[in-house]
C-alpha cells in the first residue's frame, strides 16, 4: 500500500543486540510488515509474558498468533501511560526524568507503526526479514539472576468464589547463620494454576495480590524483636524485582525470620494453592555500604477522603528531607480510584517535577532511575506527591462509584504513598556525587538537569576545622 507521506520521516532505531533497522511510524512510504517492523517490537517488550507458559493471556510470538489480536494490540499500546496500557510501563514521556532501568515502553514511532499495521490489513511481509526467534527457559523464574538464598513461605489455598482476605501469615526462618548485605530481592508466586489457562488479567494467574513484609530476629521469649526489624520492598502482582543502589545494600541479619501482618488474597476463579518465594542475591562477604538507606515513605495512609461520583480529585502529601538524599526509584502506591501520581522536588525557589506516572491497580510497578539520572537532592528539599483519583464509572477498577472511600489496606479503601527507595548521603558524599554528575554529563553553569538543583553550582566542601 502506497503512502503519500514524506520519505524523510522514516525513523531508524537500534535495539539491544540487534542491527539498526528502519521502523516505520505513521509517516512512511514503505508498507509496515509483521516480520520486519512489528515482530522486533514484540520480542523486546511483549513476548516475555505473551508466550506459551507466560503470564500474558495470549501468546504473541508467531504471525498466526498475533494477527487476530492486531486491533487489541493497537488499542492497548495506544493507551500509552494510562491504566490497561501494554506493555505495563506508565511513565509519562513529556515531563520529568526519562532515563529508567528496565524500560520496556514503546516510543511514538513504534506505537504509530503498530497502528498502521493493524489498520492496513496486517501484512505478513517476508520471513527473510524476521529476527531470530527468542528462546525462553521456563525453568528460570528470576528476572535479575539466580538468588543466593531462596526462602519459601507456607502454602496458602484460596477457593474459587470466596471473598478477599487480609491478614498475617506465619513467620518463616531465613536460615541465615551470618549477616550479609543484599544487592537485590525478588518475590515470585508459585502455584498450581495451569500456565496454559487463559486469563483476562495477570491477576488471574495468582492469588496473592500483595504482601507487606520485613525481616526481624526473635527475642528470648520467641517474639519478634521489632526494634531490630527491617522493612523490605512490598510484593505486588506484576511488580518487578528490586535492585538496590550498589553503594547501599540492605542488611539481612543472621537468625532472622520473614514476617508479615498484611497479606491480601483474592480468588482467581479456581481453587488454587500457592506460596511466595523470596530470592536474595548477596554482595561479597567483605562488602561494606557507602550510604545509609532511608526507609521513610512520602504519603498519607491515614487521612484520605475520596467522594463518590467525582473525577479529577487530588490528594497531596509533603515530606522534608533531613539529609542529603539520592532517590533510587519512584513507586506510586494507590488503590482502585488512583489513575496517576506526580513527584515534585521543592528547594528554595525552585520547583521541579521529577516524574509523573500513570497507575494501574492490576500492574503495580517500581521505576528505578538510571544511575546518571538519580535525583541528588540537598537537605531541606521538600518532596511533594500529588495523586489523581477517579471515583466514577469511567474507572473500570471501581466496584461502585457511589461509595465514599477512606484510608485502609483493603482494595475498597485507599492508600497514597511513594514507596520509592532513597539513600542518605553525607556532605562529602553529596559533593562528590554532584561533581561526578557534572563530569559525566558535561554540565556548565547555565545548564539545567532535572533532579539535581545544585549540579550546576560548583560547591566547595567546608575547610577542615571551620565552624
Amino acid at each position: 500500500m502506497k503512502s503519500n507521506l514524506p520519505a524523510q520521516l522514516v525513523i531508524f532505531l537500534v535495539f539491544p543486540g540487534s542491527l539498526a533497522f528502519p521502523l516505520l511510524g505513521s509517516a512512511q512510504t514503505t508498507e509496515v510488515t509483521f516480520h520486519r517492523d512489528i515482530e522486533p517490537i514484540l520480542q523486546r517488550s511483549c513476548q516475555n509474558c505473551h508466550r506459551s507458559g507466560g503470564a500474558g493471556p495470549m501468546a504473541l510470538v508467531t504471525y498466526e498468533e498475533v494477527a487476530p489480536f492486531a486491533g487489541l494490540i493497537e488499542y492497548k499500546t495506544g493507551l500509552r501511560d494510562r491504566a490497561g496500557a501494554m506493555p505495563p510501563w506508565y511513565v509519562e514521556k513529556d515531563i520529568g526524568i526519562q532515563d529508567f532501568k528496565e524500560d520496556v515502553s514503546l516510543n511514538d514511532a513504534e506505537i504509530a507503526a503498530i497502528s498502521n499495521w493493524a489498520r492496513n490489513g496486517v501484512p505478513r511481509g517476508s520471513p527473510a526479514d524476521a529476527p531470530q526467534p527468542l528462546l525462553f527457559d521456563d525453568s528460570i523464574k528470576w528476572t535479575v539472576g539466580e538468588p543466593d538464598l531462596i526462602v519459601q513461605l507456607a502454602d496458602i489455598t484460596k477457593l474459587a468464589g470466596t471473598p478477599d482476605w487480609w491478614g498475617e501469615i506465619e513467620t518463616v526462618p531465613t536460615g541465615m547463620t551470618e549477616d550479609r548485605y543484599i544487592k537485590s530481592v525478588e518475590v515470585v508466586e508459585v502455584n498450581d494454576v495451569d500456565p496454559s489457562r487463559s486469563t483476562g488479567t495477570v491477576g488471574g494467574r495468582y492469588i496473592i495480590h500483595h504482601m507487606l513484609w520485613g525481616t526481624a530476629v526473635m527475642d528470648d521469649a520467641g517474639r519478634l524483636a521489632r526494634d531490630f526489624a527491617a522493612p523490605w520492598p512490598i510484593h505486588e502482582v506484576g511488580r518487578n524485582a528490586d535492585v538496590f543502589d550498589a553503594g547501599a545494600g540492605r542488611l539481612l541479619k543472621a537468625n532472622s525470620v520473614i514476617y508479615s501482618d498484611s497479606v491480601h488474597l483474592h480468588s482467581n476463579g479456581i481453587d488454587t494453592t500457592g506460596h511466595l518465594e523470596i530470592g536474595f542475591r548477596f554482595h561479597d562477604e567483605d562488602y561494606e555500604p557507602q550510604y545509609q538507606n532511608s526507609f521513610i515513605p512520602t504519603g498519607n495512609g491515614v487521612d484520605i477522603s475520596i467522594v463518590p461520583n467525582q473525577d479529577k480529585q487530588e490528594l497531596h502529601a509533603y515530606g522534608v528531607l533531613r539529609q542529603h538524599t539520592k532517590l533510587i526509584s519512584f513507586e506510586p502506591h494507590l488503590h482502585a480510584p488512583g489513575e496517576r501520581m506526580c513527584l515534585e522536588a521543592i528547594w528554595g525557589y525552585q520547583i521541579e517535577t521529577l516524574s509523573c506516572v500513570g497507575y494501574d491497580h492490576n500492574w503495580v510497578r517500581t521505576y528505578q532511575f538510571e544511575d546518571h539520572a538519580t535525583p541528588l537532592l540537598p537537605a531541606g528539599t521538600v518532596l511533594h506527591i500529588t495523586g489523581y483519583m477517579n471515583n466514577t464509572d469511567t474507572n473500570a477498577n471501581i466496584p461502585d462509584p457511589r461509595n465514599w472511600q477512606g484510608s485502609g489496606n483493603a482494595s475498597i479503601s485507599n492508600m497514597f504513598l511513594d514507596l520509592g527507595i532513597k539513600v542518605s548521603l553525607s556532605e562529602e558524599q553529596f559533593l562528590e556525587a554532584m561533581e561526578e554528575r557534572r563530569q559525566l554529563l558535561g554540565l556548565g553553569r547555565n545548564d539545567h538537569v532535572i533532579g539535581c538543583p545544585l549540579c550546576t553550582v560548583p560547591l566547595v566542601a567546608p575547610a577542615s576545622g571551620s565552624d
